[in-house]
């Protein structure tokens, strides 16, 4: 009982005033009072949160606001559906389930849009399961082959020459897809995929020119992409693939007299049919609990306006 509210008592009394019942809740069991509608309302919120606890959904304080919020206006319904078909993606390593709704709505998204972009702080997830998907779409034949690429962009210190050969030298850019990538194919696997070309990792760069077919195509750190790299990477979709877009727009690495990428785009193609914007919140960080307060602390000094008088998540 104490996973559907996040263990917090405050919780309960914002699902009281948003509701208009009174809750009493003891280890296993949670009584409601109110009129018929209200006791309802708060049944199916209780049921919702059950059922999102049953196929693995951790219920934080945000998503538990979030949620309330979205019975107390009526809209139950259209949430209930995320949980009809519960999303799981299997890799051949482990079984991958969205940890909170945010992920959830992410994952949904890349189901249904040829073009996803997938904005956020550090630590919601948004390369991990775009890579998951990519894997799992991979392994099902939905796709030939799966491309990983990021700008090679240094993170605000200048790193020097690289000793090496080309792989050698991009390897630091790309050890993040690396990473997620041996999380879900065995060691062997990605070594054979790699070296049939099934399964490529390239700077953005090496994308010029080229048409991207039968492919799922993830474009990591893209907040570091010009506008140009953008359009030039976006215009590379081919037939029968699909893009996952991921960056982080608090995290630009790019020289001050450069625009990004990212930010420019939501602007240009936020109403085209086919192409989804998922923006995730510190509520959907699944990293050391630590990572969501620090952001949130770092959005509260840089926002001191914006912030004054709120609480929680403001997606």
């Amino acid at each position: 009982m104490h996973a559907l509210y996040g263990g917090r008592e405050e919780n309960l009394a914002h699902a009281e005033r948003e509701l208009g019942v009174k809750l009493v809740t003891r280890e296993d069991w949670v009584k409601i009072d109110g009129t018929a509608e209200a006791v309802a309302k708060t049944e199916s919120l209780f049921g919702f949160l059950d059922k999102a606890r049953a196929q693995g959904v951790t219920i934080r304080t945000p998503d538990f606001h979030r949620i309330t919020d979205a019975f107390a206006r009526g809209e139950g319904a259209q949430l209930q559906t995320l949980l009809d078909q519960p999303l799981v993606i299997a890799t051949n390593r482990k079984t991958i389930v969205p940890k909170t709704l945010g992920q959830k709505l992410y994952l949904q998204s890349m189901l249904d849009h040829p073009v996803v972009f997938g904005i956020g702080p550090a630590g919601t997830g948004k390369t991990y399961l775009a890579m998951a998907a990519a894997v799992n779409a991979l392994l099902k034949n939905k796709v030939e082959r799966v491309i990983l690429t990021r700008p090679a962009v240094e993170a605000g210190e200048a790193l020097g020459f690289l000793p090496g050969d080309l792989r050698e030298k991009i390897l630091p850019y790309l050890r993040p897809l690396y990473d997620a990538l041996h999380d879900m194919l065995d060691p062997e696997d990605v070594a054979r995929l790699s070296e049939k070309g099934v399964i490529e990792i390239a700077p953005l760069a090496y994308m010029r020119g080229r048409t991207l077919s039968h492919a799922f195509i993830i474009l990591d750190e893209a907040q570091n992409t010009t506008p140009e790299q953008m359009m030039m990477f976006l215009t590379r979709l081919g037939e029968e693939s699909r893009m996952v877009v991921t960056g982080d727009i608090t995290q630009i690495d790019l020289p001050r007299s450069k625009q990004s990428g990212l930010l420019e785009v939501r602007h240009i193609l936020s109403d085209v049919p086919g192409i989804d914007f998922h923006t995730f919140s510190g509520a959907d960080v699944v990293r050391h609990p630590l990572v969501a307060k620090i952001i949130a602390a770092y959005d509260a000094y840089r926002n001191p306006i914006a912030n004054q008088g709120t609480t929680g998540d403001s997606r």
